[in-house]
């Protein structure tokens, strides 16, 4: 007999780039879900806050156990339904190739990431600058080593890996927010120029369809672009 399909809800928000990691991961893995979005602009629900005390996105129901924070319900589903994300650490090379996943994605957000936002909602236009330049250098130094092999995506794969579940929502505000203004878009000549590596994985992966999937380019430009007032007025 087939064993029941596990139950499936996620807490989540369309407009925030750590749920959206949960859903890059859902698509890939073509898992049925039922979805709940939470008004991340009110307070939380009586309801809401007993699934997650923290009140944050993303939130996954599995079967009735409770798991929240995006790369643990990312990696979670990853390892419940095995596929091409990620091998199992006892497969062949297998653990090997985990702890490259992890140290890529680790240097991604620890390095990198965070200059990112910095420089969305610096006050001047000086800082602006000197974030995106530092943002370029660490890009350069510490993750265009890693993209030597992507063929488009990590480690020579045709298809997404875990490490781009757990970096794609960032990749593609990246490419896709400069054009509204929101940063200068010489960060991607930049980038282009300086890691190329970088820049053609990255590019890849803004264009792929489970990526794309629930993103609403110009509403989280404009909704990115009050926050940037606010920061400014502030």
């Amino acid at each position: 007999m087939t064993a029941a399909a596990p139950k499936i809800k996620l807490y989540t928000n369309h407009g925030c780039p750590w749920a959206h990691r949960v859903h890059i991961s859902l698509a890939e893995l073509q898992v049925p879900f039922e979805e709940e979005s939470i008004d991340l602009s009110v307070p939380r629900t009586p309801e809401y806050l007993k699934v997650n005390p923290r009140g944050l996105v993303p939130s996954l129901v599995f079967d009735g156990e409770i798991l929240i924070e995006s790369a643990i319900i990312s990696n979670f589903l990853a390892d419940a339904f095995p596929s091409h994300l990620t091998p199992t650490s006892n497969a062949p090379g297998g653990a090997l190739l985990r702890a490259k996943i992890a140290f890529f994605v680790d240097t991604f957000i620890s390095k990198a990431n965070g200059l990112f936002s910095k420089a969305q909602f610096a006050k001047t236009d000086g800082e602006v600058e000197g974030f995106i330049k530092e943002y370029v250098d660490v890009v350069v130094k510490e993750i265009e080593p890693l993209l030597g092999n992507a063929a488009p995506f990590f480690n020579g794969s045709d298809k997404l890996t875990q490490a781009e579940v757990l970096t794609g929502s960032f990749v593609l505000r990246l490419f896709t927010l400069p054009k509204h203004g929101i940063l200068p878009e010489h960060i991607l000549s930049d980038l282009l120029a300086k890691a190329p590596n970088f820049y053609q994985w990255g590019n890849a992966v803004s264009k792929h369809a489970s990526v794309t999937g629930i993103y609403n380019e110009d509403r989280v430009a404009a909704r990115t672009k009050e926050r940037q007032e606010k920061s400014k007025r502030g």
